[in-house]
């Protein structure tokens, strides 16, 4: 991993807004006496997202006064986990997954477009839009290539359906994440693909009714057990070598 060094340009001061500091305390409370840095990382993502999405050092620097740590130490907290931002981003920052299951599935034209409508990697668009970093595997591999846009993930993306995102986030406007083609969360394009055969839910459909699977929509009612498990049964002792009994 490269070094990951604070902004040159700092703001002056923070402070946590009276919502966000009983929100910090509420955190520090789960934990025992003395263990209160456990929270270093919650504390820090609040931080981040007062700041607009980066974290100055004076930041850091205020967690670890509210943890009683050593600011070096919350300081090493933020500089080694890349989901904290060290320099401004964008009102809209891009993670873009450069990891070998979305290059296989053509991530090099994504970062074309990001490249030509956003610029330079890490650096904040003219009038303060969008930014754009590249990142190792965001875990929707199934649905590559895709990015990470703020809060939400948009996936099975084309050059031309990234390009539309950004434009419409441009304009105000809310673009559906997830699956940008016919499919619902990771299923199979083009609907179900295996496990079809209705004998092999004879007996254990939806309704009582033999032969059709359970879908989405029919989760078990509260209450009802998932399975039945029979009473466990000790077995008896073993005897050993001395056993008069054994022959």
């Amino acid at each position: 991993m490269s070094v990951r060094r604070l902004a040159e340009k700092q703001p002056p001061s923070f402070a946590f807004t009276p919502q966000n500091l009983e929100w910090v305390k509420a955190q520090i409370a789960k934990y025992p006496p003395g263990r209160q840095q456990s929270a270093v990382i919650p504390i820090l993502w609040r931080a981040q997202e007062q700041s607009g999405g980066w974290l100055p050092q004076k930041a850091i620097e205020a967690v670890a006064e509210l943890l009683g740590m050593a600011k070096i130490r919350v300081l090493e907290v933020a500089t080694f986990y890349t989901m904290f931002n060290l320099s401004p981003v964008g009102r809209f920052h891009v993670q873009f997954c450069g990891t070998t299951p979305c290059m296989l599935r053509g991530a090099d034209g994504l970062k074309t477009v990001l490249h030509r409508m956003i610029g330079h990697e890490n650096e904040v668009s003219a009038d303060g839009t969008f930014s754009w970093t590249e990142v190792e595997c965001l875990g929707a591999c199934v649905n590559a290539p895709m990015v990470q846009i703020n809060a939400d993930y948009y996936e099975d993306l084309t050059p031309e359906t990234l390009a539309r995102i950004l434009n419409e986030l441009a304009a105000g406007k809310s673009p559906k994440p997830g699956p940008q083609i016919d499919r619902h969360l990771s299923a199979p394009i083009g609907g179900e693909m295996t496990l079809t055969d209705p004998s092999l839910y004879a007996g254990n459909g939806k309704h009582g009714q033999p032969g059709v699977a359970l879908g989405d929509s029919d989760a078990k009612k509260p209450g009802e057990a998932a399975n039945v498990h029979e009473a466990a049964v000790p077995k008896p002792p073993i005897a050993d070598a001395t056993d008069p009994r054994r022959g």
